[in-house]
């Protein structure tokens, strides 16, 4: 069986990359198609692989700033020959699944998201503050066109994976397709657990708007608790500037770091609206409780009380609602008066283990795989 795998791009090892990075494993003998790659930003597992880039790998400045070329990404992605492979799976959280593939090929889509910036983020990425004139003029006539090829490249998917609840209901929305959910994979071997109590709470995350890290910021100001807060991205210089002296920054920090500061943490504030997240399954596995937004991937992947709800042992965090500054506020003081156990914690975490995506992952594609044969016969 000839096997292609398609990302959207090679720049970092995020969620995303995770899953590719299991598909690689289950077909090692695939090629690897994706619109740019930047060599020693993923593991090498997926380096190992034959990868074939886009033309967009030969533009100006293209490896750090790929989100500027974002009108080419659907011709890009068209370009890739695929009339030979048998079976087509695409890793897209853009525009992977849009690969045009042959009448007989199989196309089973792990699907990230439906395109964020074109759909329910299109008011925060592109907010009319951060833009200039020319650009604000002209975004609203290239999205138009975006959303109609999302849309419209959907058709092209013989069977979609979503990789949460969350996003089941925005693939049925937007493509008016259904789906199977498959959580993506944590590695919860590597995260393993402590039991220290921690002096701090802590922030994992890209520092850009959607993340809503200002609210962190904000709340954490006031209760003048230390908060560590690890990532890095445009938001970063402004969040630095409001934050009083009890908040800490560091850069995006190595994986054997970042595990110590989940270890060491009181717990992890969640204060954006993620499709999945793999961050608080994470933190979850080390044993550490979970303050996150009740809306979202994170309703999935941590079972938290609610503000009407009373914090229980079954619990192994807590959400607030709505999205506010004193919300949040009122979480980390029901947390602070509430008593959780690392152990059943991580038992949450176990849930989302890398074997469990491994095992239902395979198991769907052969099946799937072989449902698409015999319809061809």
């Amino acid at each position: 069986m000839k096997v292609a795998l398609v990302h959207d791009w090679l720049t970092g090892m995020r969620g995303g990359e995770r899953c590719l990075e299991v598909l690689c494993e289950l077909f090692p003998q695939a090629t690897v198609y994706t619109l740019l790659h930047k060599p020693g930003s993923v593991s090498d597992t997926i380096s190992r692989m034959e990868i074939k880039t886009s033309f967009l790998q030969g533009l100006p400045f293209a490896l750090d700033h790929y989100q500027k070329y974002l009108p080419l990404f659907p011709t890009a992605i068209e370009q890739f020959d695929l009339t030979d492979y048998e079976l087509v799976i695409s890793s897209s959280h853009c525009v992977a699944k849009g690969v045009i593939t042959s009448a007989e090929s199989c196309h089973i889509c792990y699907c990230h998201t439906p395109m964020r910036y074109a759909w329910e983020m299109y008011y925060t990425y592109f907010s009319k503050n951060s833009l200039n004139p020319l650009i604000r003029w002209s975004i609203p006539f290239f999205m138009n066109y975006l959303r109609t090829w999302d849309e419209k490249s959907a058709d092209r998917v013989d069977f979609f994976v979503a990789n949460s609840e969350n996003v089941r209901r925005r693939i049925k929305k937007h493509y008016r397709r259904d789906s199977e959910v498959i959580h993506p994979p944590v590695d919860t071997d590597y995260f393993d657990p402590s039991k220290k109590e921690g002096e701090y709470y802590l922030v994992a995350s890209a520092l850009v708007p959607y993340k809503r890290v200002d609210l962190a910021i904000l709340a954490f100001n006031e209760l003048n608790l230390p908060l560590v807060v690890i990532g890095d991205g445009s938001e970063k210089k402004r969040l630095m500037k409001i934050a009083k002296k009890n908040i800490r920054f560091l850069k995006w920090q190595a994986r054997s770091e970042l595990k110590r500061y989940y270890q060491n943490c009181k717990a992890l504030i969640f204060p954006g609206e993620e499709d999945f997240g793999i961050v608080p399954v994470e933190a979850q596995a080390c044993g550490k409780p979970v303050l996150a937004f009740g809306k979202g991937g994170v309703t999935e992947s941590v079972k938290g009380a609610y503000p009407d709800q009373e914090v229980l042992p079954v619990h192994t965090g807590v959400f607030f609602y709505p999205q506010t500054k004193e919300a949040l506020i009122e979480a980390v003081r029901r947390f602070d008066a509430t008593k959780f156990s690392p152990e059943r914690i991580r038992e949450q975490a176990l849930r989302f283990d890398r074997r469990v995506f491994k095992k239902r992952i395979k198991e769907f594609i052969y099946q799937k795989f072989e449902e698409h044969r015999k319809s061809l016969r």
